[in-house]
Formats: structure tokens, sequence, C-alpha cells
């Protein structure tokens, strides 16, 4: 899933991530309308790529909503502004550890492509690793 209050980025971003071989990415402008598709197509995400600055609710808020729903969900925030990364720590630690990195825009395909890869590994590492857990 991706949000971003720019059209064009948010297809940008979706038409990157298909050419790179994921499937049933959808891209969304508005915050609202992406929450309710989540709330309803959760158990089918596994990563979820929000800008960080829109009018209508943030991306660390959209990214309480999502791990609200789903706590293992991983997220990628996007800013075209420049960042602290001990913001992002602190931020991290409040939503769950949820964050798994911010997309400095602009962004190459290649490099979205690896930083997307990287949040999915680690996303279904920790299921396996939840799940083998449960079998000692």
């Amino acid at each position: 899933m991706v949000i971003d209050d720019d059209f064009d980025i948010a297809t940008l971003v979706k038409i990157t991530l298909q050419k790179n071989g994921f499937k049933n990415v959808f891209a969304f402008t508005k915050p609202s309308l992406a929450l309710q598709h989540f709330k309803i197509n959760y158990p089918t995400y596994s990563l979820v790529i929000t800008d960080i600055r829109m009018p209508e609710m943030n991306g660390f808020e959209f990214a309480r909503s999502v791990s609200r729903i789903k706590p293992e969900i991983k997220v990628l925030l996007m800013t075209a502004f420049d960042t602290n990364d001990d913001t992002l720590l602190n931020m991290n630690t409040k939503y769950n550890n949820n964050i798994g990195g911010i997309i400095r825009k602009p962004i190459s395909s290649a490099k979205l492509a690896r930083m997307i890869i990287t949040q999915i590994s680690v996303y279904y590492f920790s299921i396996l690793f939840k799940d083998s857990k449960r079998y000692r």
C-alpha cells in the first residue's frame, strides 16, 4: 500500500513496485480511504509506504492506526524534507517498532526496491520467529 497526497508520486511509487515484481499494490492520495481499505484487507498487507506530511492525517498517525489493526505491519515513511534519524528511532519506539525506515524523495527505483525487499523480509522473519516460539 502506498499513501501520498501527491497523485503523481503515489502512482510513480506504485508503478516502480509493480515493475520490480510486487503484485497487488494499491495507491491512495487520501489517508482516510487508505485506512478504510486497510481495515478490510489487512491480512493481505505486509508493508505500508506512507508520506509523512499530508493534510488529512500525517504518516506517523497513519502508522499508529495500521499498527493497531495489524501489530506486525512494517511501515516505510516518505519525505522530501530533511529528517533526523534520532527522530525516527524515537518515533519507532512510540509506534510499536513498525517503522522500518525513511524514504527520502527523490529515490531511485533500485534503492526503493531494496528497501522494500528488506522490510518484507523482516516482516516474514518476525512471523516465522513468532510461530516457532509457539511450538516450543
